[in-house]
Formats: C-alpha cells, structure tokens, sequence
C-alpha cells in the first residue's frame, strides 16, 4: 500500500508538500501498469488526478476530475520525464456518475472513454473490477486515484484532509458495478 501511497502524492500539485518523500521509498518503475495520470483544464486552469485503466478503452476516475481537453497518461513512472513506455491518449468522453453532487461529493466516480485503444504492454495493464461486494476501508491517496486489494480496484480516492492525513474518503467500486459496466457495455 505505501508504494501506491507515493505513486498517488506523486501526481499532487507542486506546493502541495510533495517535493520530497518522507518515510516512503519510490516504487519500483512499472510495478502499477494499472495506473493512469489525468490531465485536464479547469476555467483554463491545468489541473491533474490520478485513475485506474480498468479496460483497453476506459479509465476510472473521480467525478470531481472533469474539465476540458482531458488526456490520459498510462505507462509513466516518473510523469516530468518523456518515457518510451508512456501512452498518452485523449479521452473522447468522460462520463460522471448521474448522481455524483459536487456539493458533498456523493457518487464521486466517473468512467473516461479514450479515443484509441491502450496498447497493453509490461507497463500498462487494466486492473479488474471486483465482482461483487467487498469491503473498503479508508485511506489516503491523490484524487481518482485506486485503492487496490488483490489485484482488483476496490475503491477510488474521492477527498480527504488538505495536508494529507487520514481520514480519506473512498468511493466503493463494487457499488458502481451495475452502472459502470452498463455504461461501458452502451459506448
């Protein structure tokens, strides 16, 4: 879990406290293929979330992630440098949950359908979905970003504290199941 923890404090705004890693380590490159880098434009705004690449043509994200120009990275360990496992794909359409309120952040979760196929390499490969109801506990990671256990996305970061400690809140993936799958299965 610490290894994730870093990747996600990875994505966070300069300024934000993560210039440096504070009893963590990096991890090791590629070991999270399942990882995506979320960029986008808020009122002209750059802003950027982590994701989850769950299928060859769709990330799972954080509702709160949208804005204009959205593109995903996937295959980047270290996102200022240009990597030739790095793929870089715009999204062609992002769907938040019909429910999500922006207000108490409620059904916090959104699906991102790329424009072209991500080419499953050592460095880029989806993370499975849970099959069924699973329990999640809270934590802390960087805004769309997964929490994983087993191999399988169990939640997405949604918010949490300012300066980065507990408590987190996650939206339960298992929950979304229905409507992630009959939304990817229509598009």
């Amino acid at each position: 879990m610490q290894p994730l923890l870093l990747l996600l404090a990875l994505l966070l705004p300069l300024g934000a406290g993560t210039e440096e890693i504070i009893g963590g380590h990096e991890a090791k490159p590629h070991s999270r293929p399942y990882m995506a880098f979320v960029q986008f434009l808020d009122k002209s705004k750059k802003k950027r979330c982590g994701g989850v690449l769950v299928h060859k043509y769709f990330v799972l994200t954080a509702a709160h992630c949208w804005g204009s120009s959205i593109r995903v990275i996937l295959g980047a360990h270290n996102i200022k440098e240009q990597e030739r496992t790095q793929q870089v794909i715009p999204v062609k359409t992002a769907i938040p949950h019909p429910d999500y309120n922006p207000k108490n952040h409620s059904n916090d979760i959104m699906l991102l359908q790329l424009e072209r196929e991500a080419k499953r390499t050592a460095a880029v490969r989806p993370l499975r979905l849970p099959t069924g109801k699973t329990r999640v506990r809270p934590g802390q990671g960087d805004s769309g970003g997964p929490l994983v256990c087993n191999n399988v996305v169990q939640g997405i970061f949604s918010c949490g504290k300012p300066e980065g400690t507990p408590p987190g809140v996650f939206m339960k993936v298992s929950h979304f199941l229905p409507w992630i799958k009959r939304t990817m299965k229509r598009l």
